[in-house]
């Protein structure tokens, strides 16, 4: 099998990028889908608030996916479901597998790696204690309550504010169990601060910040859990323990790009994202292979995955149209307050108007200014109000300030207000 462009995951970032290669003259797709059906995690996310960026109306999760999944079939574009890809290597061949097709070897010209990304599960973290029935990551509990008709519990606990969590605190409330806090380890939340509203304040669901699980108690299902507030080097302090009798326990304990496949690969990744080092064209260190969506690096919102997968589209056939062109290249590095840039690199021959750049600081600050400098000539300055981790940062370098740059690199860094 050929195709001049193979994507791999069907999910929205996916869907996004096979779509947008298509509208600029690609017409030999394959997208490959390991589930058994397009969308990826969006068809279990049965709330609204997705598309207000990209369709300026509030959508449901299936909505949302079915908007780009009706495109994609319009367009003839081809994919399979119920496929595993096993290997992508560095000419990109595309080994996978099915039931139908059986061992498939596909060759590409470029290929897009969109695989999403997993949940950190109860041993990633080490929480001590009994193993008993009832300890769920919240993505798990989510699938199981919105798609297979399942209640995991009825005395519920979770661990960790990030957004899903935050939305299950919501929606086991909803299907009618008690749940009696949310428990975050961090002092501030991981979510979004219109979740932490819409799911816990308006259902009067306590945040314990700065606390963590200690200890799970329970022989055949899930009976006690301790919690215990943190000092600052996140230990727990003894005498602040505080006991729940809950029958689940819900972990909502951060997401890691999926990247075992790019791994293998010798895609480079970068520590701090978990996710690929991609250029300007979100392109990996190998040539024609491309990343986009929560594969690279952990999204809040699915338009701003959207609006990226379509970023590595347009690259993706460009470079099978031989109009990527090489360069210099200006590394982006991370100054005070920033945890981490995407993308890392960019070469300003291949940039048209200008660079978007996202970015996660790494704690909350106030009355900040956002600085991107080049030596100690500073050639954007944005006024940041308030910043935390929980809500991604992105900025736009317009083309005319790149080209000022003399050095090697630019600093990306928060300066001056309340830190």
């Amino acid at each position: 099998m050929r195709y001049d462009l193979v994507v791999v995951g069907g999910g929205p970032a996916g869907l996004a990028a096979a779509i947008e290669a298509k509208k600029n003259g690609i017409d030999s797709i394959l997208v490959i889908e390991r589930d058994k059906e397009l969308g990826g995690i969006l068809q279990q996310c049965i709330h609204n608030g997705f598309g207000l960026h990209e369709f300026k109306e509030q959508l449901t999760g299936p909505e949302y996916a079915g908007r780009f999944i009706d495109q994609l079939k319009e367009m003839n574009i081809e994919y399979k479901l119920d496929t595993m890809v096993l290997d992508v290597t560095k000419d990109k061949q595309v080994h996978a597998i099915n039931s139908t097709d059986g061992y498939m070897l596909i060759e590409a010209k470029a290929v897009i790696l969109a695989m999403g990304c997993r949940e950190r599960t109860r041993g990633a973290i080490g929480i001590p204690g009994e193993r008993p029935a009832g300890v769920f990551t919240a993505g798990a509990a989510q699938r199981f309550v919105n798609m297979e008709g399942y209640m995991v519990g009825k005395k519920v606990l979770i661990l960790g504010s990030g957004d899903i969590g935050l939305i299950m605190a919501r929606r086991m409330t909803l299907e009618g169990a008690e749940v009696k806090a949310v428990v975050e380890l961090m002092p501030f939340s991981g979510g979004l601060a219109r979740n932490i509203a819409q799911c816990l304040n308006d259902y009067n669901i306590p945040l314990y910040l700065s606390h963590t699980v200690i200890d799970i108690q329970g022989k055949d299902r899930l009976e006690k859990v301790t919690i215990a507030k943190v000092d600052e080097n996140r230990k727990p302090i003894p005498g602040t323990e505080k006991e729940y009798e809950v029958d689940t326990l819900l972990l909502s304990v951060g997401l890691i790009p999926e990247n075992d496949i790019s791994r293998a690969t010798g895609v480079e990744i970068d520590g701090r994202t978990s996710g690929a080092i991609v250029n300007e064209a979100m392109e990996t260190n190998i040539e024609g292979i491309f990343a986009c969506g929560n594969v690279l690096h952990v999204h809040d919102l699915v338009d701003f995955v959207s609006a990226e997968a379509r970023k590595a589209g347009l690259a993706a056939a460009k470079y099978i149209k031989g109009q990527l062109t090489n360069g210099e290249y200006i590394e982006l590095k991370n100054g005070f307050g920033i945890g981490y840039t995407v993308p890392q690199k960019v070469r300003i021959n291949n940039i048209d108007k200008g660079l978007e750049v996202f970015m996660r600081v790494r704690n909350i600050y106030k009355n900040m200014t956002l600085q991107v400098r080049d030596g100690e000539n500073v050639i954007l300055s944005l006024r940041k109000p308030h910043v935390a981790p929980g809500e991604m940062e992105k900025i736009m370098i317009p083309k005319s300030k790149l080209e000022l740059i003399k050095g090697k690199e630019i600093v990306v860094e928060l300066v001056g207000g309340d830190k």
